[in-house]
């Protein structure tokens, strides 16, 4: 409308386009509140999903931190074993060693008390032979 229709418009008239008008703004602000709280809503769903997602992040950075803890003490472990084989089989060398040594001595010790067995028993002959020779005079 122009102003020149407006200004002939009766009182009356203007009123009840202005209520008209009045009313239409009451609708369009209860629309556009309608609108924000719809916003609003949306934005409050999107803040537990970028929530998920960062505890999403935040997991798999534990998740990592875990896998890494668990690689170093499958390393330790392994290490570890590797070390306790080397000692074991160092013991294992030396405690050879040392049977090889006593059985060396063993057999020395075992030939000295047969050759101190051999004279002993040929000695006992000798006498026996001096005995006899002695008797036999």
């Amino acid at each position: 409308m122009t102003e020149k229709q407006l200004k002939k418009l009766r009182r009356a008239d203007l009123l009840e386009m202005l209520l008209n008008l009045a009313k239409e703004n009451d609708e369009l602000r209860e629309q556009l509140a309608a609108a924000q709280k719809q916003l609003e809503d949306r934005s409050i769903a999107i803040e537990p999903v970028g929530s998920l997602a960062e505890a999403a992040l935040k997991l798999n950075g534990v998740f990592e931190s875990a896998q890494a803890a668990c690689e170093q003490y499958l390393h330790n472990v392994l290490k570890r074993s590797q070390q306790i084989e080397e000692t074991c089989d160092r013991i294992e060398l030396e405690t050879k060693q040392k049977c090889d040594l006593m059985l060396e001595e063993a057999k020395k010790q075992a030939d000295t008390y047969l050759k101190e067995a051999m004279l002993n028993t040929e000695q006992p002959k000798d006498n026996d032979l001096a005995l006899n020779s002695d008797s036999e005079n």
